[in-house]
């Protein structure tokens, strides 16, 4: 299979800080297959892919939270770039999908 050039990334917020969440590990799955992982940035931002596959991926934060150890999500890529924006506090969490 040739890699369609999907790409995909995130920024995480700590919204109980008010500032981007530096140091969250990220880690990119297909299905069970790992792909790639990495921390945020100082500015709570992380780039997992920019030549991937289209199909289904997990996506796992491990944020610094006493209430939650990981925030997970299974994504369907089919084209284009892939946004993922990922907003944490102490306890809880939102996300969307961003551009």
């Amino acid at each position: 299979m040739t890699s369609a050039g999907i790409s995909l990334s995130t920024h995480v917020l700590d919204t109980g800080e008010g500032k981007p969440a530096d140091g969250v590990l990220v880690v990119l799955y297909r299905g069970d297959m790992f792909m790639a992982e990495q921390r945020t940035d100082a500015d709570g931002r992380a780039r997992l892919g920019d030549d991937l596959d289209p199909g289904q991926y997990r996506l796992v934060f491990h944020p610094a939270s006493p209430f939650f150890k990981r925030v997970e999500f299974e994504i369907s890529l089919d084209e284009g770039h892939y946004h993922v924006p990922l907003l944490v506090s102490a306890y809880s969490c939102a996300s969307y999908r961003g551009s």
